[in-house]
């Protein structure tokens, strides 16, 4: 049996930025795209900042709840305008 080579979340340091310049070539993490396109990212730096000082997510259920929100928010947005773009059926 093989060993997982992910070694899971650090949670010790905030996701990479632009430390030096020898990175600029580098594209950002997807993840960070796809929140970024939700417009929960500010809720999304406040659980890893949490997380980063405490190493516990019990004392972060404010910023997760908050992040949850957020992002129940979006879902519910782009179902609205899946809804409305969806042709109507048939016959009715």
């Amino acid at each position: 049996m093989s060993v997982p080579s992910s070694q899971g979340h650090n949670w010790s340091k905030r996701p990479k930025e632009k430390e030096d310049d020898d990175d600029d070539d580098e594209e950002e993490d997807p993840v960070d795209q796809m929140i970024s396109r939700t417009g929960c990212t500010s809720f999304h730096r406040a659980v890893q900042d949490c997380m980063a000082e405490h190493q516990d997510w019990r004392q972060c259920q404010r910023p997760v709840q908050d992040f949850k929100q957020c992002m129940a928010e979006y879902q519910r947005r782009q179902a609205g305008q899946i809804a409305r773009h969806k042709p109507s059926p048939a016959g009715s």
